[in-house]
């Protein structure tokens, strides 16, 4: 994106701090109240991105995550600025799902290869009253047959539609069976700290081995999955926090550096009421975070619970909902999402996991808030 774009987003960017300014501001929930609310307003973000790589194993190749999910109730990407000494920088897009990308190449004889990105984004929290229900259009065949199918990791059939079709016997509509299913997994599921990055999501293998702990790719993984295998549209959504709660859960934000602050929520599609935000990886994290020797029962794991079914407080910025992703101009397999930088070399593919070795920082900056 060139400087010209940027400039006229950023002036976008008054609209936005102008209806924050406007809007009633949170309370801190000392009393572990749960309530995001859209009518809080819109806060605007910077993300940068900074990577530094090695020219040691031939002439690298680089693919960043750009903000893609665009959606004019809960989030707008702002545009984005790059800098640095790559020979050719680009963006892409996968065919399928839209995820957006920066791709950059360097010259072999490159020293020091460098790329910084600033991505801008407009969000406000989301939350849906599912006693409420609407007239909501319903989705198109081609995305109800792009969210209801499998994917390499993310299986419908064996397995993973036995258990759903267990879990939401008896239930009578979209909404009973959503219900379900995050009730499932969050009463059979384990946050698991040892998990390296977000997981994989490989869901008949957690399934199938019965060790169904992991951390959000593989806990927000299962409930898509199981809500595909029982007939429900869903599909996961891939970011990075970017703000403490407002909300007084220490575990559920990340501000400043958030190099390792990646996470993954998950929407399905529900008659009457569209695509429903739900995070029961969530739940799970609080549950093992935000202080020693909490249980489901204990309050500030409820109120989670309640709440991340139909709402997510946007102190996150979602990339997109890519699986099976397809790095242009790459020698490598495919990616089971993009989330992280990605970077390859003549000895191959770099190791996304270990920013000791492929160096990269993530910082958030808020520029307005409500």
């Amino acid at each position: 994106m060139d400087r010209r774009t940027f400039i006229k987003t950023a002036a976008a960017s008054a609209t936005f701090a102008a209806a924050a300014a406007a809007a009633p501001r949170f309370a801190f929930a000392a009393d572990n109240a749960f309530k995001p609310s859209p009518a809080a307003g819109w806060r605007v973000f910077e993300v940068t991105t900074r990577v530094e790589l090695s020219a040691a194993n031939g002439a690298p190749r680089l693919w960043l995550p750009l903000p893609a999910v665009d959606d004019a109730t809960w989030i707008k990407p702002m545009g984005n600025l790059w800098q640095g000494n790559a020979a050719t920088v680009k963006t892409a897009s996968d065919p399928h799902y839209g995820a957006q990308m920066l791709a950059a190449t360097w010259e072999a004889g490159e020293p020091a290869p460098v790329l910084e990105v600033v991505s801008r984004f407009a969000t406000r929290n989301r939350a849906i009253d599912l006693s409420q229900p609407g007239k909501v259009a319903p989705l198109d065949k081609a995305t109800r047959a792009l969210y209801t199918k499998s994917t390499e990791l993310l299986r419908t059939d064996g397995i993973v539609k036995k258990t759903a079709l267990d879990i939401t016997k008896g239930a009578k509509t979209d909404l009973d069976k959503a219900r379900a299913i995050y009730e499932w997994v969050v009463d059979n599921t384990e946050r698991n700290p040892k998990t390296r990055g977000c997981g994989t999501g490989d869901i008949a293998g957690m399934l199938e081995s019965g060790n169904l702990s992991g951390k959000c790719a593989d806990l927000n993984a299962l409930y898509v999955g199981l809500a595909r295998a029982a007939g429900l549209p869903a599909r996961d959504v891939y970011g990075v926090r970017v703000a403490d709660s407002k909300f007084g859960y220490k575990s559920l934000g990340k501000s400043g550096d958030i190099t390792k602050a990646q996470h993954c929520r998950a929407e399905v599609w529900l008659a009457n009421f569209g695509w429903v935000p739900v995070d029961p990886a969530d739940v799970r994290k609080v549950a093992l975070e935000e202080k020693p020797g909490l249980t489901l029962k204990d309050d500030v794991v409820v109120a989670a619970r309640e709440t991340l079914f139909g709402a997510w407080e946007m102190n996150w910025l979602a990339y997109n909902f890519a699986h099976d992703v397809g790095l242009p101009g790459s020698k490598g397999s495919k990616l089971p999402f993009l989330m992280y930088p990605q970077a390859e070399n003549n000895a191959g593919r770099l190791d996304s996991l270990d920013p000791a070795a492929f160096v990269y920082k993530l910082a958030a900056k808020e520029i307005t808030s409500a």
